[in-house]
């Protein structure tokens, strides 16, 4: 008879986390089946089979495993019923042959459960209306991925460009998450790989460039200077905005997860939330200023140093990235009212304080110290960063020659 057990296999990922899978063994042979869903290997307990209670997600993903593992013993019964010897090779295809009934919004639904199961609430808050885009074009409830044809997806690109007016990046989007759902289709012998309508040959995904501007460093010494005080909303806003720019463009969700104890000997110590990524920073003067203007709310070092995930559950990762999303769009809300004071010709948003840096940075420091700073992987995202510096130079180039 088969065994059926759940462990963590040895190929790490990107993130030095292992993979979950299903152990299959018969006859002293063992095949697994890969649940899609990756921990370090702190948060397994080898002897219980689950993740462990100190795991952010641990509910979520032992239900899931528990899922798994009634899927795989309720195939396993009904094959051992079977005179028939089966291999556990064979009772692993035989496993995986039960989801081919699912169809695309099916496995879209699993995709969606299997983000949030991951913590990635905001991702999958994003691609649900998405799919349901998709389906709304469709006028149908369902649809087989080998009917998910170039031509269907060019027809739908048009759609979204002339019906729905979205623009190129956002229509890459769309294209972005069918291909994701199509690959994992093709991962789980849902669909044959021939049927595949992306790449060469089929839909190529250009995401197109963009130009998030920054502000000059004459428009940043006019936020810092500009009399906020007949509206605190504003005022916090910018004070927000610029914490950020003074400590090298920190993301928001990184800013408004800084706690008082996070500062140590003038130095600011802080992981960043979008790559796990540790940073330390000496704390500038301009910023111990705004610190300065909220050390009257402290009332413990554990506190918050701005206030928008006091009242957040902070044993719920879905609570906390609701909050900090919410909380980012109410900001958004009050600099672009900042910005009409300043009579700003362009966007002041809170990424932007990002991007401000990374453009006044120029010729100040070198590009491998803003890749630094940025914990960038690959220095072409970095430069991304510079674009206005460089188009400095490219502007004098052209006036060296033209004599201007």
């Amino acid at each position: 008879m088969a065994s059926i057990s759940v462990v963590l296999r040895k190929k790490k990922n990107s993130k030095n986390e292992l993979p979950i899978a299903v152990r299959i063994t018969k006859n002293r042979k063992s095949s697994f089946l890969y649940t899609g869903q990756y921990i370090e290997e702190k948060f397994w307990d080898v002897k219980k089979q689950r993740v462990k209670k100190s795991h952010p997600n641990s509910t979520r993903l032992n239900n899931f495993i528990l899922k798994k593992l009634s899927e795989a013993n309720e195939k396993l019964l009904e094959l051992e019923s079977i005179d028939e010897p089966v291999s556990a090779q064979n009772v692993t295809k035989e496993i995986k042959s039960v989801k081919k009934a699912n169809s695309f919004f099916e496995l879209a639904e699993v995709y969606l459960q299997q983000l949030e199961t991951n913590g990635k609430f905001n991702r999958s808050k994003a691609e649900r209306p998405r799919i349901k885009i998709f389906r709304e074009f469709l006028k149908r409830k369902n649809i087989n991925f080998n009917d998910i044809t170039e031509v269907l997806l060019r027809q739908f690109q048009a759609y979204l460009r002339d019906t729905r007016g979205v623009s190129d990046r956002t229509v890459a989007n769309y294209m972005i998450v069918i291909r994701t759902i199509f690959n994992l289709a093709i991962r789980d012998g849902i669909v044959d790989a021939k049927y595949y309508p992306f790449g060469r040959g089929g839909i190529v995904i250009k995401l197109p460039q963009s130009m998030k501007i920054g502000l000059t460093a004459e428009e940043v010494k006019a936020l810092e200077e500009i009399d906020l005080s007949d509206d605190k909303a504003q005022w916090h806003s910018r004070n927000v905005w610029l914490f950020s720019f003074y400590f090298a463009g920190m993301r928001v969700s990184d800013v408004l997860s800084v706690k008082w104890s996070d500062f140590k000997d003038g130095r600011l110590y802080y992981r960043m939330g979008k790559n796990s990524k540790v940073l330390s920073l000496k704390v500038p003067q301009k910023a111990l200023s705004i610190l300065a203007l909220y050390e009257g709310d402290r009332s413990s070092m554990d506190d918050f140093v701005f206030p928008e995930l006091r009242k957040a559950d902070l044993n719920s990762k879905k609570d906390i990235q609701l909050k900090i999303a919410n909380s980012t769009k109410t900001l958004n809300k009050h600099l672009d009212r900042v910005g009409k004071r300043l009579e700003l010709d362009k966007p002041l948003k809170t990424h932007i304080a990002r991007h401000t840096f990374g453009s006044i940075s120029g010729d100040k420091i070198p590009i491998q110290m803003l890749q630094k700073l940025y914990r960038h992987s690959d220095i072409t995202t970095t430069i991304n960063y510079q674009k206005s510096f460089i188009l400095k130079d490219a502007d004098d180039a052209l006036e060296a020659v033209l004599g201007e």
